[in-house]
Parts: C-alpha cells; structure tokens; sequence
C-alpha cells in the first residue's frame, strides 16, 4: 500500500492541523499509510496546544501530485481551500463539518461529514466505533481543536457531541479543559508583533458565491478597540490583496473571544458591499460594522452571504 497524505485547508488553524494528525493515527491503526500535512505553518494558537502535548508542527506542503497519489482530506472538501494541485490527485477520504461546495470525484471514496463544531469531534467518534485507544496526547491534541472552532464551547456551531467530546477527550489528556482553553486561545490573540498582511491571511478562506470570489478572514482578539486602530491599515491591505488574487469582496472579521462580539470590515464593490448589508441586515460605515454575536465563519457568516449573493 502506497503512503497518503492526510491535511486540512490552506492557511490551517487548530483543527486543520491537529485533526489531521489524529485522523492519520487512526488510519495508520487502520492498516493504511499515511503521513499528517499541513498547507501552511501553524499559527500562534496551534503552535501552542502542538508545545503542551509534544507534537511536532507537520511537514509543510505546496504540492501532492509530486509525492503521493492519493490524498485524504480533513476539516475542507471545497478545491480552493486545498492542495494547489488536488486535481492531479486521488481523494480517497474525506472527513468534515463544513458545506459541501464544487466537490467531485472520479472514483467512489469514503465520505463523512457531520454538523458539528469541529472536524475532530467526528474523529472521536471514529476511534470509539473502531475501537481504537487515543493516547493521552493524542487526546490534548484533539481536546484543543474542539476548544479553538467551537470557542470553548461557546460558539453557536457546538454541539451536543462537541460538548460530550470536550469532556472525554479532556478526561483522558487529564486536563481543565476550562483552564487550559483559555490560556490557549488567549495565546493565538496576539497580534501586535504581525503585520496587517500577515494578519489578513492568518485564518482565511476563499468561497465561490454565485461566481463571486469572497474571501472570509477572521483574526481573535481580547482587545477590540485595540484593534480597530489599524482599521486604515488592514482596509488597504486588504483592497491590495483582492486586487492581486482576484476577490471579488474581501471581508474581515475581528472576534472578541471574550464576549463573543465581532467587528467587520468588508471591500469590495458598491454592488458587492450591498450584498453584504443585505445578508446581515446592517449598514456599513467607512467600511465598517458591529456584527454583535456572531463568531462563527462557517454558521453565522458563510450561509447569509450565500443567500444573498444567489438571491
């Protein structure tokens, strides 16, 4: 049997990494071989949760074609969002919490994908049904990923399975999941030693709406107003960027992890920047607009976006 490699999406966050790397365990206990890969180096966040488990950061990938023939994907399906060359590729696997957007195959393929708050909380659920032990930093690892998509729990995508994995991933890892969320998260909001550049591209992602090319980017915060004082400077980089690569609209959203507020700012057309208005019911000012709790990409953003922008 030939190696696969196992990765979540470009420019990776918690469950991007970390469910890769459990997903790959199992499967590796499973009888295949595979290899955990990443699209891009961790962040602040997940560099920290990798540290407190003793996980090294993935190898990091451009291409597939050139090493494996096949691949299996987590926590994404959509083409954009993955490997640059996942067309030259076979896509044997897939495991994952978000839409199902311009995905096809040429050969059947193992698909599961559950609304739930993170990838990894399916992957749980995977290692009790084939009866595979998670290791004890396996388990921190997965415990941080739930932690950091569902905002300790917090975010309106959790789940009842979500809370129920926390718990038992916790138990095992032999942690305060409470505790030890906080601190992690808290470790991925700072942000005053990157630049907007780096910032805008730190936890972004690309989607086709009605031939539009959106990009969603989300940076968490724990000073809001800090924040908002390099508005000037983020609403530049970010026209810059949807010049260069094509977006259409290019929104970012800046979560206060704290009260679980967000703060948007959004360029784009006029056309585009009304569409926006309309999926949110709120008017923007200088490019800007308080979107009270909303702090989910893939609940609270993505699906009224799509309304509007095919209504």
């Amino acid at each position: 049997m030939t190696k696969e490699f196992v990765f979540g999406h470009q420019n990776p966050d918690t469950d991007a990494i970390g469910t890769a790397i459990a997903y790959s365990y199992l499967q590796n206990k499973l009888g295949y071989d595979t290899e955990a890969v990443a699209l891009g180096e961790p962040n602040d966040e997940t560099q920290y949760a990798l540290d407190k488990f003793g996980f090294k950061a993935p190898q990091v990938i451009e291409t597939a074609a050139d090493k494996v023939d096949s691949v299996m994907l987590v926590d994404h399906n959509e083409p954009q969002q993955s490997v640059s060359d996942i067309d030259k590729v076979k896509v044997s696997h897939v495991v994952d919490h978000h839409r199902i957007m311009n995905f096809n195959t040429a050969d059947p393929l193992y698909y599961r994908a559950e609304p739930v708050g993170c990838t990894s909380t399916i992957v749980w659920k995977m290692f009790g049904e084939y009866e595979v032990e998670i290791p004890k930093n396996l388990a921190g690892l997965m415990l941080s990923a739930i932690i950091s998509d569902t905002l300790l729990l917090k975010s309106p995508t959790t789940t009842d399975d979500d809370k129920e994995a926390v718990k038992a991933l916790a138990k095992i890892a032999d942690v305060d999941y409470q505790e030890y969320g906080l601190a992690m998260l808290k470790a991925g909001t700072n942000i005053a030693d990157k630049s907007e550049e780096e910032l805008i591209d730190l936890d972004a992602k690309s989607f086709d709406l009605a031939g539009n090319n959106v990009r969603v980017a989300q940076i968490n915060v724990v000073d809001l107003p800090e924040a908002l004082e390099r508005k000037d400077a983020f609403l530049k980089v970010m026209e810059e960027s949807s010049k260069s690569n094509g977006y259409d609209m290019f929104m970012l959203l800046i979560t206060n992890i704290l009260d679980s507020d967000s703060e948007a700012l959004v360029v784009g057309s006029d056309e585009n920047k009304a569409k926006f208005e309309a999926a949110f019911n709120a008017k923007l000012s200088e490019n800007e607009v308080k979107l009270p709790g909303v702090v989910s990409r893939k609940k609270q953003v993505v699906p009224p976006l799509t309304e509007s922008f095919e209504g």
